[in-house]
């Protein structure tokens, strides 16, 4: 299978290094300064906290071609609009690996609601200038799998072959087929989470904050109760029906933990602020439609 990892940001840096690593035919597409730093370095990898940079030559695009059987897609939320007419020129199935919470048909009605496959990118680091800072592999994320699935639930042979790509390049991927309420999901949890990391100016200091994670928590319950089927995963669940105490208390666990420090929660950038706006936007726009 011939793909491209459309976005050189963390996820898609991550994604194609793996995939090539493994002898995929891969091509990551990027642009600007990141463009040019990749054909000088390629993909530049380090684990969080240690010195060590590793390199991989991955090929690198500029503009997107034919001939791909699948193009993963690895942008923000608001970013989406911009490259759907490029996408639309492109053949082979697409793969959106991002936030969304608007379900598949405005991606289809651009791009052929045939070609859209909806997923999730678990992985988790940040950007160091040109270096793609991952954290370390633990019993824990070995276990989280990278959610996959058909708009409509189905299972069908390329959601299978996709899986199995996946997975040949060590990849925890796995066929979800309730993929759209999934995302739906994780965007209740992630809008309030992201909006008041923001806004105390880190993780750390929301978990210091006890008014502001109470508050936090009442915003993620709404969501979840706006949310016309039962949350997915299931585990979400808990979040309206644990005592708020216990919740508030793992929540400021969470918060200071190692995970959320390196997972990308401490990005305060214009992108990362504009992508929650426009997760929320779609929220909004869902529980008005229902």
């Amino acid at each position: 299978m011939k793909l491209l990892v459309y976005g050189a940001g963390v996820l898609g840096s991550l994604f194609s290094a793996r995939l090539h690593e493994t002898g995929h035919d891969v091509s990551l597409l990027a642009r600007g300064e990141r463009l040019a730093s990749l054909r000088r370095h390629g993909v530049q990898l380090a684990e969080a906290g240690s010195p060590d940079v590793r390199r991989v030559p991955v090929p690198v695009v500029e503009h997107p071609a034919g001939g791909y059987d699948l193009t993963a897609v690895f942008v923000r939320t608001h970013q989406v609009d911009a490259v759907l007419e490029s996408l639309a020129g492109l053949e082979g199935d697409v793969l959106f690996l991002l936030n969304w919470a608007a379900g598949a048909e405005p991606l289809g009605a651009v791009i052929g609601h045939e070609r859209v496959l909806l997923g999730f990118g678990t992985a988790g680091g940040t950007m160091e200038g040109d270096v793609v800072r991952y954290r370390a592999p633990n019993f824990i994320t070995r276990r989280v799998a990278t959610p996959i699935g058909e708009p409509d639930g189905g299972t069908t042979p390329r959601l299978e072959r996709i899986v199995r790509e996946f997975r040949t390049a060590g990849i925890n991927a796995k066929a979800e087929p309730k993929m759209d309420a999934w995302l739906k999901t994780h965007a209740a949890f992630e809008v309030p989470l992201g909006q008041a990391v923001h806004a105390a100016g880190g993780p750390v200091a929301l978990a210091d904050d006890l008014d502001a994670v109470r508050g936090m928590l009442r915003i993620m319950r709404q969501n979840l109760a706006a949310l016309p089927t039962p949350p997915v995963p299931g585990g979400f669940a808990a979040l309206r029906t644990l005592p708020e105490g216990l919740l508030v208390a793992t929540l400021r666990r969470f918060l200071r933990s190692p995970t959320a420090v390196h997972s990308g929660l401490s990005d305060a950038s214009p992108a990362t602020v504009a992508e929650l706006d426009r997760l929320a936007e779609q929220l909004r726009a869902y529980a008005r439609i229902r």
